[in-house]
């Protein structure tokens, strides 16, 4: 049974009527206003709480492939699937069709409100070991840490290409008060806040490694897991690397795809998983079908990724056979980005012979892997470090990192033709706006202040 699965068969039968209604959403700011008071006492009807937050995370990490030049529209791509995400591909955020499937806003306001209320109240929970408590609070913690961070990712300039202090970020939310109606804070801010809920995460969690069926949870690596991938976006390169050096130490496993018969890397029971909580073709697997032909050709002969991830279906067309797993952290992500704070800190060799070869072994087969020894030994810095953003998309493809790594990094102007007409993505339109439905409940939502 896969992760969704059990998340779904989760039996909140503890949850009373006005519990439950902290779980519904209401008209108000944020769309994420109880309707009643929140009744809760015991360990597992905290639990169950959180749960809700996990079964109902957003996708939208995933969702953004669709603005990516990872992929283009199939032919048989439904008129339905038309009406939501062709908006989307052609980023036409000015003014979107009302059928536009679009990014959340209320569902991460609303696991921010539930991860607020779970921190506030934790000395009041009944029945639960000090140990099972101080797991759950962290795990709120990182529920409010990765919420914030997403929503600034999505709705924001990237941190690299903007002065932080001086730009719009979004509202955070950092207590549980339904008549809150925040203003957007800094960039800056809301990173700080992001790394400060990270460390209050890391004093709490105390379990490693949940079973599979429960990976869907926060552990102890995922703290320096979502540190590493916080600083790789905020340029921070030494303490980008200390926290990958220190996920690697603890998790160094990689699948090996050199082997027949094993696990996508994506698997939820992948030995390189992490953290298994978001899903990637929830909607999207009529859509998500059919591959870019330059996004294919960035995968040379001899890498397994491009027979293991993709189904050739003719001479110049492939199908996506990655794509249905559930993961938010791995492994290889976190050797890409230590390969990636090396390389920017001067560390080529290091970058290598330390990272990327490690992956390389478990990628490739072994021409591949001397030609690419090869290709790399002779680069500059610039060159290696595309080579590592190129590695990155050929390593997580479909899984909603191109978006994140195309705004951090070169922000390139994409163009798509569609009906005989062209459409430009240029490079200062890598952030998307505010959802009306936030504008129209908080019109001064554009304002901001610390």
């Amino acid at each position: 049974m896969n992760t969704k699965h059990i998340l779904r068969s989760l039996v909140i039968s503890c949850l009373c009527g006005n519990l439950i209604a902290v779980l519904t959403s209401c008209d108000n700011f944020l769309d994420i206003t109880p309707t009643g008071k929140v009744i809760a006492s015991t360990g597992e009807e905290y639990r169950n709480m959180l749960s809700y937050e996990y079964k109902y995370f957003p996708n939208d990490r995933y969702m953004t492939t669709v603005r990516t030049d990872e992929l283009k529209l199939s032919g048989q791509t439904s008129s339905s699937d038309l009406d939501a995400y062709l908006d989307l591909w052609l980023w036409k955020d000015e003014n979107p069709s009302p059928t536009t499937s679009y990014f959340s806003w209320r569902s991460y306001y609303h696991a921010i409100y539930i991860a607020n209320y779970i921190i506030e109240h934790q000395n009041e929970i009944s029945d639960a070991s000090a140990k099972t408590i101080s797991q759950l609070v962290g795990e709120a913690y990182m529920m409010r840490s990765y919420c914030h961070f997403l929503l600034v990712n999505l709705y924001a300039e990237p941190y690299t290409h903007c002065s932080p202090a001086t730009t719009r970020g979004v509202p955070m939310m950092l207590e549980a008060d339904v008549n809150a109606i925040p203003l957007s804070s800094s960039v800056e801010a809301v990173y700080q806040q992001v790394l400060s809920d990270i460390s209050e995460a890391e004093k709490r969690l105390n379990i490693d490694k949940w079973e599979a069926g429960e990976n869907y949870r926060f552990n102890t690596i995922s703290a320096q897991a979502l540190r590493a991938r916080t600083y790789l976006y905020m340029g921070r390169w030494q303490e980008a690397l200390t926290a990958a050096k220190a996920v690697i130490s603890a998790h160094p496993e990689l699948e090996d795809l050199n082997v027949s018969g094993g696990l996508l890397p994506d698997n939820y029971k992948s030995a390189e998983n992490i953290v298994a909580l978001e899903h990637f073709s929830t909607n999207l697997s009529t859509v998500i079908n059919l591959p870019a032909p330059d996004f294919i050709n960035l995968y040379r002969t001899g890498d397994q990724r491009k027979t293991k991830y993709f189904k050739r279906e003719t001479s110049t067309t492939y199908s996506l056979l990655k794509g249905d797993g559930y993961c938010s952290f791995r492994a290889a992500e976190v050797y890409l980005t230590a390969a990636e704070a090396a390389c920017q800190l001067g560390d080529l060799t290091g970058a290598v012979s330390n990272y990327l070869t490690p992956l390389w072994q478990k990628r490739l087969n072994a021409s591949a892997l001397t030609t690419e020894q090869t290709l790399v030994s002779t680069m500059t810095k610039d060159e290696l470090l595309q080579e590592i953003i190129d590695e990155r998309a050929r390593e997580l493809a479909f899984e909603g990192h191109r978006w994140y790594d195309l705004r951090r990094t070169t922000r390139p102007a994409l163009t798509r033709t569609w009906t005989g007409q062209t459409y430009t993505l240029a490079p200062n339109k890598y952030t998307m706006r505010f959802p009306t439905e936030a504008v129209e409940s908080n019109p001064e939502i554009e304002r901001w202040g610390e």
